[in-house]
């Protein structure tokens, strides 16, 4: 028997809490529900003591999908959403979706809609997903807008493991070079600084450069490290503010050899998928435009949708302020206002979104074959680099005893 700490509620409105011994939550529920009692929360009474590690805490995009499709269809087959709930909640194989899935079956139990409970976390269940089921439930189409979301985030997914995969190489290629780079200067170094003692005399300038380093490096390893954290922690902390992250949005765009490109093409599909989404569910369109802004990811692209908002309230179109941007082309503004004029906006942002996520595919296998020559010649230069600064004072003894 195990000790249960619960929250509850009467007909009335009136709030219950207290301590129970069963052997099980689902006792415990029980229980509570033969008393007239409606369930909120019941938690372990020793739960609070357990370890729990954030980043074993996240919620893959891939579980969420999966829960979001299961869901439309269990609800299109005429399943009552409680019951659906109850299902995720026994199969989802991921355990903090689980606890998440419980906590909303919790709320909808208590009388929420089921998109009031969803966005009760926030972090689970972006503005995006919110707003269609909220759509959804208000148009009678629940299930079609599950699916549309569903369909958002692998469509999001899938951007999102292209990018991660055209980073691998140059991201396993400098942690090479970085390693090739200590493992030089603190073991072969010093040798050769013995052999240049016995020879006397001064050293050349790239020289004394390798073997300050050298020093630096085994002496005051600990600086070292230090200094890397905290200029982690300082860019981290610059990023996270409303400048910093503005600024750094903007220098993403501008960075050279098609990355820059890529990061615009990325935010361009992600913007014109979830407008289309939305649109397409029924969403009111200043709402739509709203919650585009706040999940577009790049700051540039937040405040051209600020613009578009303001045009529209105005009674203005969604293509005009676009024009103005410089994140936007000219396509988009111009097949946007197509879109406006036929009362096909959906359609023309669905298919804006399909030709940026092709243009992302094609520029990342681009990069990657760029990226390829250039981090052979950084390897080289590091190793080249350190290889001549020690033979310089070499070949300085060999021309003075020739």
């Amino acid at each position: 028997m195990a000790t249960y700490v619960f929250k509850a509620m009467d007909l009335t409105g009136a709030k219950a809490t207290g301590e129970v011994e069963a052997e099980s939550k689902q006792v415990v529920s029980d229980q509570l529900k033969q008393r007239g009692l409606i369930v909120l929360d019941i938690a372990d009474k020793h739960s609070s003591k357990e370890i729990k590690l954030a980043f074993l805490e996240r919620i893959k995009a891939q579980d969420l999908t999966i829960m979001t499709r299961q869901l439309a269809t269990m609800v299109s087959s005429g399943m009552t959403i409680l019951r659906a709930l109850y299902v995720l909640e026994a199969q989802t194989e991921s355990k903090p979706l689980a606890e998440v899935i419980v906590k909303v079956r919790k709320d909808v139990e208590a009388g929420l809609p089921l998109s009031d409970a969803l966005e009760r976390h926030p972090k689970t269940f972006s503005p995006l997903f919110v707003a269609m089921t909220r759509a959804g439930e208000t148009g009678g189409v629940l299930e079609e807008s599950l699916m549309r979301v569903a369909d958002q985030l692998e469509k999001e997914d899938s951007l999102r493991r292209q990018i991660k995969s055209a980073m691998v190489y140059p991201g396993v290629v400098l942690t090479f070079a970085l390693s090739v780079l200590i493992g030089l200067v603190t073991f072969l170094v010093p040798v050769f600084v013995g052999v240049f003692k016995q020879f006397g005399g001064d050293l050349p300038t790239i020289t004394k450069f390798t073997v300050a380093l050298s020093n630096s490096i085994k002496g005051y390893w600990f600086v070292w490290i230090l200094v890397s954290v905290g200029a982690v922690w300082a860019f981290r902390k610059w990023k996270s503010t409303y400048r910093g992250r503005g600024q750094w949005d903007a220098m993403r765009l501008r960075i050279p050899m098609k990355i820059g490109d890529i990061v615009q093409k990325v935010a361009l599909a992600r913007w014109s998928r979830t407008l289309s989404a939305l649109v397409s569910a029924g969403v009111p369109l200043l709402a739509a435009l709203d919650i585009t802004a706040q999940t577009a990811g790049n700051r540039v692209v937040e405040n051209a949708m600020a613009d578009v908002i303001e045009s529209v309230k105005r009674g203005g179109t969604i293509a005009d302020p676009l024009k103005q941007s410089s994140v936007f082309p000219g396509m988009v503004s111009h097949m946007v206002g197509v879109g406006e004029e036929t009362g096909a906006l959906d359609t023309m942002l669905s298919k804006i979104a399909d030709f940026y996520e092709d243009q992302v595919a094609s520029a990342v296998k681009s990069l990657t074959s760029i990226l390829e020559p250039v981090m052979l010649v950084v390897v080289g230069g590091i190793v080249g680099f350190i290889v001549i600064s020690m033979y310089m004072p070499l070949f300085k003894v060999y021309d003075s005893i020739k």
